[in-house]
Order: structure tokens, then sequence, then C-alpha cells
């Protein structure tokens, strides 16, 4: 097992061990026939991941493309007809 990498039937035995090193050291990857299946993080780098950095309108109001002279244009498609 390589720092921070456990094969299921390790990390089944060792759970607390894994939980453990992954608030301590970081992301835990467990692997299954020999392929990554799984990473068990801390639940503070889960937050710190997941957490929303401000709202849709924060994002537009700080893209590059603003101020850039960017027009869109919406098409006047009418709507297809549909039988029903």
């Amino acid at each position: 097992m390589s720092k921070g990498q456990w094969t299921v039937a390790e990390a089944k035995t060792k759970l607390s061990e894994v939980i453990d090193r992954a608030r301590r050291e970081g992301p835990q990857k467990i692997t299954r026939h020999g392929i990554e299946a799984v990473v068990v993080v801390s639940a503070e780098e889960w937050e710190r991941k997941t957490k929303r950095k401000g709202n849709l309108v924060e994002f537009l109001t700080a893209s590059p493309l603003r101020g850039s002279g960017l027009e869109v244009e919406r098409l006047a498609d009418q709507p297809r007809e549909v039988d029903l």
C-alpha cells in the first residue's frame, strides 16, 4: 500500500486509520481490483471543496467578457407546430 492508497480489504479492516489519515494527511484513495474506486476526505476538506463561492449574479459580474462589447442576440424563431 502506498501512502494514501488502500485496497477495499485494507480499508475495511482499518477504517479508523483511514479516517484518521484523511483528517491528518489528506485524501485517502481506496482501490477495487487495482482500480481507484473512491476517495475518503475529511469533513472539513469536503466543506471547503463544495462550498458555493458567490451566486450567479456575482459570477456573471466578474466575467472577463463583461464590458467586452460582446452582444448576444436572441433568435426570432417561432415555436414549431406540434399536433396533439
